[in-house]
């Protein structure tokens, strides 16, 4: 299993595109696996047949872990075990204290009558005979709520007739269509609702009890949520919000796509945010919560949503570049990570993220900071505001720009200082006209 990132402890097989038994030429993609940030294909680094599959479809291992074998035709194999993902170790409980017995009073005051409190009881293993089973799955219900009456506790035939007539089961009205596919799916015909006429259980009450069970999240949603969780809980967070007039912008990036030069809102905001960060270098920083280091080069996470979720590919240096060579990266990378062909090089080592929500259609939203830098802009729509300019009262395209900062790294007049700074670049048409000429 390879190790795609510098943090990346695991990766799960999404599937192996060979088989056992199949030749496999060095540089042929043998898997796809998943990270804690995007599916990634993984080529063979040999040639030969892959003989033994260890770690299969939707399983998960530790990286730099054996996972398959590629060899010779009746080659032995070692005798390798699937890897497994380890527990984590409980940390060891310390000794009872010993407290010092306190002087005894003078006089002894009774004893409070002694409570004996029983030990919890574990739940018992649930029991169910072959005959109020097979009552149990031709009726489409869960036993498991029947109160058994056997011995030990056992639920029998009786027992189910019991809980049925209890239930009004004799009453429930349902297609036969519905009630195979309850049974088929697991679904207890008891616990639907029917939206049919006079109550009737079809196939649509079915559908929409499938699609309200709970569904286990993907690993990187897992991981999401972990670092989000994470951020939030030890970066104490602020927020500072401006609006940027974006009429001449917007008029002459018009201008600009008449004349066949194709760039777009989010490329003027890369390029100025870089530039704005250069001016600002403690937004550029990071922290560990006792040192704080400033980044000399800028890498700008561009945020990106897939189907699994999502994903910040990385702009390297992205102070050092034209608007034009911005416009390239940005929509090479952007365009990877939809296809989920991201290297683990294209999604680290962010210094700054810009989260931009624009063709959303939202007005104002705020971000969390990604674990290991200290702000994000979020980036809202350009809409038609009235606004006041000159006494007078106007409509213009404006766009809300909203700070998330680490309030460890960065106070409240240093992020207002910078967005404002930021808001004055993109107003600067004569800048624009000139990097763009």
């Amino acid at each position: 299993m390879p190790k795609p990132g510098q943090m990346t402890e695991t990766c799960s097989v999404i599937r192996w595109l060979k088989k056992e038994g199949e030749t496999v030429a060095k540089g042929d993609v043998l898997l796809e696996i998943e990270t804690d940030k995007a599916a990634m294909e993984v080529e063979s680094f040999s040639s030969g047949t892959l003989l033994k599959i260890l770690v299969r479809e939707g399983e998960t291992a530790p990286v730099q872990t054996t996972i398959g074998f590629i060899g010779t035709p009746g080659e032995a194999l070692p005798a390798v075990a699937a890897p497994t993902i380890p527990a984590p170790v409980k940390p060891a409980t310390s000794a009872p204290r010993v407290q010092a017995a306190a002087r005894i009073p003078e006089v002894v005051p009774l004893p409070a009558p002694l409570t004996v409190t029983p030990p919890p009881v574990s739940p018992a293993t649930f029991k169910i005979s072959p005959r109020a089973e097979r009552l149990a799955k031709a009726s489409g219900i869960d036993p498991k709520p029947i109160p058994g009456t056997g011995p030990g506790g056992r639920v029998v035939e009786k027992d189910v007739k019991a809980y049925l007539e209890a239930k009004g089961y004799a009453q429930l009205r349902i297609t036969a269509a519905a009630k195979a596919a309850a049974a088929r799916e697991g679904i207890d015909v008891l616990s639907l609702e029917g939206t049919g006429e006079g109550g009737r259980i079809g196939m649509d009450d079915v559908r929409r009890a499938l699609a309200e069970r709970p569904k286990p999240m993907s690993r990187m949603r897992q991981v999401i949520a972990q670092r989000l969780t994470q951020s939030v809980t030890t970066a104490p967070h602020f927020f500072v919000t401006v609006s940027a007039d974006m009429t001449g912008l917007a008029a002459w990036r018009s201008e600009l796509k008449a004349g066949g030069v194709t760039v777009s809102f989010n490329d003027f905001l890369l390029k100025a945010v870089a530039l704005t960060l250069k001016d600002f270098p403690e937004v550029n920083s990071t922290t560990d919560g006792r040192t704080i280091r400033w980044n000399s080069r800028i890498h700008l996470g561009m945020a990106v949503n897939i189907d699994a979720g999502l994903v910040v590919p990385v702009i390297r240096d992205a102070g050092e570049l034209t608007l034009a060579e911005l416009h390239e990266r940005a929509a090479a990378l952007a365009e990877r990570a939809r296809q989920g062909k991201l290297r683990p090089d294209e999604m680290s080592g962010s210094t700054f993220t810009i989260s931009n929500m624009g063709m959303l259609d939202v007005e104002n939203f705020t971000a969390i900071i990604n674990p290991g830098e200290s702000a994000i802009l979020a980036v809202s729509s350009i809409l038609p505001q009235p606004v006041a300019r000159d006494g007078q009262v106007v409509v213009r395209s404006m766009m809300k720009m909203t700070l998330s900062a680490d309030h460890r790294t960065l106070d409240g007049a240093s992020a207002a200082r910078f967005v404002n700074a930021l808001k004055a670049k993109l107003e600067d048409l004569e800048t624009w006209k000139n990097s763009t000429s």
